[in-house]
């Protein structure tokens, strides 16, 4: 039933109305590609269904059509872009850091250099979940247990085994799937916890907690400052009550910020045009999905190293962001 609700969650905020409207490709420059694809990541978590929001703007500004492309998220998007198998795509920021120095062990020594920032999109906290009676209150009690990271080529599951290296933290098993899929575990009894990150509130865990009684397991201020230290693209925080439907307390998290991408053969003008209809249309965005309201041109300070596609950089120019010359390439 969990797995059912999550794909009709998708389907249903790939048609929401007022924003996902039908609409046929006509380009509004004769320059442009008709059509663009997107990858967004597996049903579950947040990519599913911010990715489709965004491109729904963005088609109805530029004429051009979108479609999307269900991948194992930042990593196979990167990937894919890099390769022009994919025109768009979302990623993590740490993430994007192994693959432009190409020193994360999925990358392979290869230096994805022909990808483009966009666009800033929202803070990716890792955290976690488990039944109640499974008497899993925080990460430490997942020794020898068996847990779930997303996707294996997503950012949970590029980072989560190595956040629970760090904190001396050795589980059973660790399984990677999509998000609906492991919270399906959960409730079956096969796995006993499932750690993520996402944008928050993570659909999936938001599903189970109205189905079971759950503990949200997250970071303790001695964990935050040893996975800080060891990985500077992350950041503490806190997730305030209310996140969750049955959150009790502040959950004190570390994450990494999410950037919208594309390949750097994007014209200039599209690139231009996409990204001004994200950024200038943040209420409207909010209201198809609550991650959008970090989606503002004042978080392209989130990005320091990743340079900013031509177009993209002069929209946020325009809006008075001080991006500087050598965080722009052509």
């Amino acid at each position: 039933m969990l797995r059912r609700n999550l794909l009709a969650a998708t389907v249903l905020g790939a048609t929401a109305p007022g924003l996902f409207t039908p609409a046929l490709a006509q380009p509004r420059n004769a320059a442009w590609p008709r059509a663009l694809n997107m990858g967004t990541a597996a049903p579950g978590g947040t990519y599913a269904l911010y990715g489709p929001a965004w491109g729904q703007i963005a088609q109805e500004a530029t004429g051009v059509q979108i479609s999307y492309r269900t991948t194992q998220g930042p990593n196979q998007n990167i990937i894919l872009v890099n390769r022009k198998e994919v025109e768009l795509g979302m990623v993590t920021m740490g993430v994007a850091l192994q693959a432009w120095n190409g020193n994360g062990a999925w990358t392979q020594g290869n230096r994805f250099r022909d990808i483009r920032a966009l666009f800033p999109m929202y803070d990716t906290p890792f955290h976690g979940i488990a039944l109640k009676r499974s008497g899993i209150t925080k990460h430490a009690d997942l020794n020898g247990k068996s847990v779930g990271v997303g996707p294996r080529g997503g950012t949970p599951g590029t980072y989560y085994p190595l956040l629970l290296q760090e904190l001396g933290i050795t589980p059973s098993a660790v399984r990677y799937g999509s998000a609906s899929d492991l919270v399906g575990q959960i409730q079956d009894g096969l796995l006993d916890s499932f750690l993520f990150a996402s944008g928050v509130p993570v659909p999936a865990f938001s599903e189970i907690e109205v189905q079971a009684e759950v503990n949200f397991l997250d970071f303790t201020q001695e964990e935050v400052a040893k996975l800080t230290a060891k990985f500077p693209e992350l950041a503490g925080g806190a997730l305030p009550v209310g996140t969750y439907r049955t959150q009790q307390r502040p959950l004190g998290i570390v994450g990494m910020y999410n950037f919208a991408i594309g390949h750097k053969s994007l014209p200039d003008d599209l690139a231009y045009e996409i990204t001004k209809s994200v950024l200038s249309q943040n209420a409207r965005f909010k209201a198809a999905i609550s991650a959008a309201s970090e989606t503002v041109a004042a978080n392209w300070t989130k990005n320091t190293f990743l340079p900013f596609h031509p177009g993209a950089a002069r929209y946020l120019r325009e809006v008075g962001q001080q991006v500087p010359d050598n965080l722009v390439m052509a």
